[in-house]
């Protein structure tokens, strides 16, 4: 018997499917919103996905103010501008339209708003205390999860780091998920972004957090994206493996959002926060790694995922069978072109002190892995990432 007390956090509205853009017009009009920031980056905006935002906002009585400057990985100087431009003009109403970095600048300057300080007041846990400008989350990739955790991520130039400000505030008004809008996401995109939301889900399963709800939630994305990630990377038109992709990466940020994630998040941080490594791909090279540390740790559940992602088992023991779960990544790291190992990203081998001290700091992560690391650990599977 599970003696966890099972607990939800999720937005005030979920939006997911097809069409789900143009209900969002429908909740932004019952709000009664005049006039709303809209934040996202150059990209979105070249592909033509800001202008569909900006019309269903519009068609429903909303004046909008376009904020485009987010960067990749953004820092903390660049949500200082986002909320400069909050703050002057009086929104009713933030929307953040993109992957991770336009979600999370959005929430971070929502709060901003109301709330006195510099943002670096915030980095760690429940340290908020009110809630922002509503906000709507747009996710136009499938793999960030942002529209639907308590957390939002920056880059800390100085500390060569990514630091989180958590807090239920930080949940959206609105998430909306629509397939649609990730057509646009060419190959590379829909790989790393893929392998973040993958992650998510198995790192929320194998969670010391894990209760019977989020196992629901973790199990399903894993499922979807094991089944999908391929055909969404070789063929991007296909509808079918949109939507699979933007549920399961809507279930594993549900997931991830009440059981949190461990070790490759953690390890994962020093490699974005001093070598600007993109958030899905540090996850997605690392997770076989540390997959195969973790798995003595929680034997059923990396047997358990092994299945999900379609590995055969029969015959194998218990263990044998968690072992071809983090075979089963590495296989798909393969068919999705991923980087597999850090050499290829440049990373020298004398930063792997620094990097595995770096994510031993990360303790609100590291207490959630199934298995006790050691920085020895770390510096282990830092060197098998090579």
């Amino acid at each position: 018997m599970n003696d966890k007390m099972i607990s939800l956090k999720s937005p005030n509205l979920i939006l997911a499917g097809f069409g789900a853009l143009d209900k969002m017009g429908e909740e932004a009009k019952s709000l009664d919103v005049k006039k709303a920031l809209m934040v996202t980056d150059a990209g979105i905006q070249a592909s033509g996905i800001g202008a569909k935002v900006e019309k269903v906002l519009r068609d429903n009585g909303v004046k909008v103010t376009i904020f485009d400057k987010v960067t990749s990985d953004p820092d903390i100087a660049c949500c200082e501008s986002c909320i400069c431009e909050a703050k002057k003009g009086g929104y009713e109403l933030i929307v953040g339209v993109g992957g991770g970095s336009p979600m999370d600048i959005a929430s971070i300057t929502s709060l901003m708003c109301t709330n006195p300080g510099a943002i670096q007041d915030y980095f760690g846990i429940n340290l908020l205390k009110k809630q922002g400008i509503p906000t709507f989350l747009v996710a136009t990739t499938s793999g960030t999860g942002a529209e639907v955790t308590p957390n939002a991520i920056l880059t800390d130039p100085e500390a060569k780091l990514k630091k989180g400000v958590v807090s239920p505030f930080i949940l959206p008004r609105a998430a909306i998920i629509d397939p649609i809008l990730t057509l646009s996401m060419p190959p590379r995109v829909t790989s790393f972004t893929g392998m973040d939301a993958l992650t998510h889900a198995i790192e929320s399963y194998t969670s010391m957090n894990a209760t019977p709800l989020t196992d629901m939630y973790a199990r399903e994305a894993i499922r979807l994206i094991g089944r999908s990630l391929r055909t969404a990377v070789a063929k991007g038109e296909k509808l079918e493996a949109r939507a699979d992709m933007s549920m399961g990466s809507l279930y594993a940020g549900i997931s991830l959002a009440n059981a949190g994630v461990g070790a490759v998040h953690a390890l994962a941080y020093p490699l974005g926060g001093e070598f600007n490594i993109p958030h899905g791909i540090a996850n997605g090279l690392l997770l076989p790694h540390v997959m195969a540390f973790n798995l003595i740790g929680d034997v059923e559940k990396f047997a358990d995922i092994a299945r999900l992602l379609g590995e055969e088992v029969e015959g194998l023991s218990k263990v044998e069978q968690a072992r071809r779960s983090a075979v089963a990544v590495k296989n798909l790291l393969a068919d999705v072109d991923m980087p597999k190992t850090l050499s290829e990203l440049n990373i020298p081998e004398n930063a792997i002190d620094r990097l595995a001290a770096a994510a031993m700091n990360v303790t609100r992560l590291m207490v959630n892995n199934p298995r006790n690391m050691t920085c020895e650990d770390a510096v282990t599977i830092f060197k098998n990432a090579f």
